[in-house]
C-alpha cells in the first residue's frame, strides 16, 4: 500500500502543469527575473519597473490583517506617495476579482482592503505619475497545483461539494460486546433424574427444539428428552452421562448474532446519554465500524463506580465483525446541529499555520484556509474561508499537499 501511494504521488508530481510560487511575468518590467525569482526592493517586496519609474509591492501583516503597502521610486529614489495614483486587481482561481484603490500614508501607498488568504492570484497593476501611465501583470501563486484527470484518478483523489451537514457533539466511551439476555438460555431438566445420554457438546451449533439429552425420571422411571430452547452455540456443558440432574443447568446456549454493546456511563455524562441517540461503534483495531443507537440506559448506578450501563443495539450483520467479549469504542451523539457549511474531517490538511482543504477548479487545486467550528470524526463545521458549493478534495488530499510541497509553494511577497 505504501509503495502504491508513493507511486501515485510521483505520477501527480510529473503531471504538474502550473508551478506554485511567485514566478513573475510582467507586461513591463525593466529587469526580468529567473523562473521563481524576482527583484526585491528595500522593504523586501517585489520590484516592478518601467523606465526610470518603479513600484515595490509588499503585503504587510505584522499585527494587522494583511494589507498592500506600495513604495514608489524614480531613478531608485523614493517618490512621495501623493504623486502617484495606483489601482490593483487580483484575479483569483475561478475568476473572482478583488479590486484595491490606494491612498497615501506616511511614505507608502496603502491598499483599501484586506488581502484575504490564500495569497494566490494573478496581479494587474496600473499606476500614473508625472503625466505617465504604467501597467504590469504578474503571477503570485501559493498552495496551487494543476493535475490531469488521469493522474488524479490514479492517485485516488475524490471530490465532494461543500454544503450543509448535520454535525454532532460526541462523547467517547469504552465498552464491550455481549450477548443480549434474549440471546442466552440455560437448559435445565424438567424433572429430577439420571442422565442416560448426551448429544450436546461445547461449541456445537444447535437449532431450537434439537434434542440435547435424555433423562430417566426418578419418579416414573420413564425416559424423556431435553431440547434446545433457542438456536445458537453451546457455550457451557455442566454434566456428563450418569450424573443426576439436580437444580443446575445442564447447558448454556448463546446466539452469537443476538448482540449488544454495554458501556459504562460516568456521572458527568449520565444526564446527556439518552435512548435513541446515534452511536458510532468501532473495534479497537479500527477494522470494524458500525452505526447504531442507544436501546436502553439501566437507571441503577453501580455502587462502587457510580456508573450507569448503556446498551447499544447491534444488528445481526454486526456478528461478522464483532464477537461477544470484544472491547469496543463508542462515540455517542449527545447533541446534533444542522450547520449551513461543513466539509469532511478527513479532507482537512495542515498548510503553514492553517487548517485547509483543497478547492478544485477545472484541473487546478488550491488551498482554502478554514475558520473552523464544531468538529466530529465525520464532519467539520466551516465558519469562514470557503464558499458554499465549492468543490473540494475529500479523499487523497495528502497527495495534493505533497505535490504542492514538492513544487516549492511559498508565502512570499
Amino acid at each position: 500500500m505504501t509503495k502504491y501511494l508513493l507511486g501515485a504521488a510521483s505520477v501527480i508530481a510529473l503531471t504538474l502543469l502550473a508551478a506554485c510560487g511567485n514566478t513573475a511575468t510582467p507586461e513591463k518590467e525593466g529587469a526580468k527575473a529567473a523562473a521563481g525569482e524576482y527583484e526585491r526592493g528595500p522593504h523586501r517586496g517585489r520590484m516592478l519597473r518601467d523606465g526610470n519609474f518603479a513600484l515595490e509591492i509588499t503585503i504587510f501583516e505584522d499585527g494587522v490583517d494583511p494589507e498592500f503597502r506600495v513604495y514608489a521610486y524614480r531613478d531608485d529614489k523614493p517618490v512621495k506617495p501623493g504623486e502617484v495614483q495606483l489601482t490593483m486587481e487580483l484575479v483569483r482561481l475561478g475568476n473572482k476579482i478583488d479590486k484595491f484603490a490606494f491612498a497615501p500614508q506616511d511614505d507608502f501607498l496603502r491598499g483599501n482592503g484586506v488581502v484575504t488568504e490564500p495569497h494566490s492570484f494573478d496581479v494587474r497593476v496600473q499606476a500614473s505619475e508625472g503625466g505617465r501611465n504604467h501597467k504590469w501583470a504578474y503571477q503570485s501563486y501559493e498552495g496551487r497545483t494543476t493535475i490531469t484527470p488521469e493522474a488524479a484518478k490514479a492517485g485516488g483523489i475524490k471530490i465532494e461539494t461543500a454544503g450543509a451537514a448535520t454535525v454532532s457533539e460526541l462523547i467517547d466511551m469504552g465498552g464491550r460486546v455481549e450477548v443480549t439476555p434474549e440471546g442466552r438460555a440455560e437448559v435445565r431438566a424438567r424433572l429430577p433424574g439420571l442422565i442416560v445420554s448426551l448429544s450436546g457438546k461445547i461449541g456445537q451449533q444447535v437449532r431450537r427444539g434439537q434434542v440435547l439429552a435424555r433423562v430417566e425420571s426418578s419418579h416414573s422411571l420413564q425416559v424423556y428428552t431435553i431440547t434446545a430452547p433457542i438456536s445458537g452455540t453451546i457455550v457451557e456443558k455442566n454434566v456428563n452421562v450418569g450424573d443426576t440432574t439436580g437444580d443446575r443447568a445442564l447447558f448454556a446456549i448463546a446466539d452469537p448474532t443476538n448482540l449488544h454493546a454495554e458501556f459504562f456511563v460516568y456521572p458527568r455524562d449520565a444526564e446527556r446519554v439518552r435512548v435513541g441517540q446515534p452511536v458510532m461503534l468501532k473495534s479497537l483495531s479500527g477494522e470494524g465500524t458500525i452505526e447504531s443507537v442507544v436501546e436502553a440506559v439501566v437507571p441503577t448506578a453501580d455502587v462502587a463506580s457510580q456508573t450507569l450501563l448503556a446498551h447499544v443495539h447491534l444488528p445481526r450483520v454486526a456478528a461478522r465483525t464483532f464477537r461477544p467479549g470484544m472491547a469496543v469504542e463508542g462515540s455517542f451523539a449527545v447533541a446534533q446541529a444542522n450547520v449551513p457549511l461543513a466539509v469532511r474531517t478527513k479532507a482537512i490538511q495542515r498548510f503553514r499555520d492553517f487548517e485547509v482543504v483543497f478547492a478544485k477548479v477545472g484541473n487546478t487545486y488550491e488551498v482554502r484556509m478554514l475558520e473552523i467550528g464544531r468538529r466530529t470524526p465525520e464532519w467539520t463545521e466551516v465558519l469562514g474561508g470557503l464558499e458554499p458549493g465549492t468543490q473540494y478534495v475529500s479523499d487523497g488530499a495528502f497527495l495534493i499537499r505533497a505535490d504542492i510541497d514538492k513544487s516549492g509553494a511559498s508565502h512570499d511577497h
